[in-house]
């Protein structure tokens, strides 16, 4: 298995409008857990071994703030950061302690199209327990990109991904087995397009969206099995206008698999994805995912 400095994806920052109703809706309706309030920040956890997965902070409007990697090793931050540096990142924070109720050792970036990375080594964790329909962590992460080709750059030669596939419109990036933790998708403006929670099972996926129909949240495009990743999808639009997945089965890869293009990615006319069953995706969800944007003010 490639030699990747980075673990895996741990969590997002959100700024919101409305904190109280977000983290009500991400506790009671889409089956996260409150863990800490600190500083003005809300953190939310999975049933995994993650701390949290989502942090939710006041704001005029909702934005991603941040998107946070651990990092392999003390060492692997520290080459991480001098990577960041020499590629002309903006430095938010450079290393040492985190401040926030998951500690550890930490850095933030701005990356050159202008989302904010927070890289962490020695974070807390916790005990992972199961739950039938309830996310376990975060599964991948899609930002939008004017220059998907300059990002997908960025994210190979500095941070260490590694290209699973590349469709028409979108490229595919991962930093362990998973299929991809993070998705760049071609858009006029950069962006936060949508944020995938990893469920345990196809069941879980119709519980969960089952649920999410009974509060009044209505499936924005699925349930589908997409193409690259060979993952279950299920999308949705929170109450304040971000776009989030459940998804389950996320395809397993090692160094033999061959990354495909755009020609191998096509489905028939009419049809969006494998099993040629999800409808069109709704006119609400892709307004949405064009509409959250970066966070001006960065995260610290």
């Amino acid at each position: 298995m490639s030699d990747f400095p980075v673990a895996a994806l741990r969590s997002v920052e959100l700024t919101t409008p409305q904190l109280g109703a977000s983290a009500d809706f991400y506790a009671k309706v889409w089956g996260l857990d409150f863990v800490a309030n600190a500083d003005g920040t809300i953190y939310l956890a999975a049933t995994g071994s993650d701390f949290h997965v989502l942090e939710l902070t006041q704001g005029e409007r909702p934005a991603l703030r941040k998107v946070s990697f651990r990092v392999r090793s003390r060492e692997d931050l520290d080459r991480l950061f001098a990577r960041a540096r020499e590629a002309a990142c903006e430095v938010i924070t450079p290393p040492g302690p985190s401040p926030t109720p998951s500690g550890g050792v930490h850095f933030v970036i701005r990356e050159p199209q202008g989302c904010c990375l927070e890289f962490v080594h020695g974070d807390r964790t916790k005990t992972a327990r199961v739950a039938a329909d309830r996310p376990e962590r975060l599964a991948h992460v899609n930002i939008n990109s004017a220059d998907v080709e300059q990002l997908s750059s960025f994210y190979q030669q500095v941070l260490g991904f590694r290209q699973t596939d590349r469709s028409k419109l979108m490229a595919f990036l991962c930093c362990n087995s998973d299929h991809h933790a993070v998705v760049l998708a071609e858009a006029k403006v950069n962006g936060l397009n949508h944020v995938a929670f990893l469920m345990p099972d196809l069941e879980s996926v119709m519980r969960g969206s089952g649920r999410m129909v009974d509060h009044g949240f209505p499936i924005g495009w699925g349930v589908g099995r997409h193409g690259p990743g060979d993952n279950v999808f299920a999308y949705f639009v929170d109450p304040t206008g971000v776009v989030i997945e459940y998804t389950a089965e996320v395809l397993q890869v090692d160094d033999s698999y061959r990354a495909k293009g755009p020609a191998e990615w096509v489905w028939p006319p009419g049809r969006t994805d494998q099993w040629g069953i999800a409808a069109p995706k709704s006119e609400a969800c892709k307004a949405a995912q064009l509409a959250v944007l970066f966070d001006a003010g960065g995260r610290a």
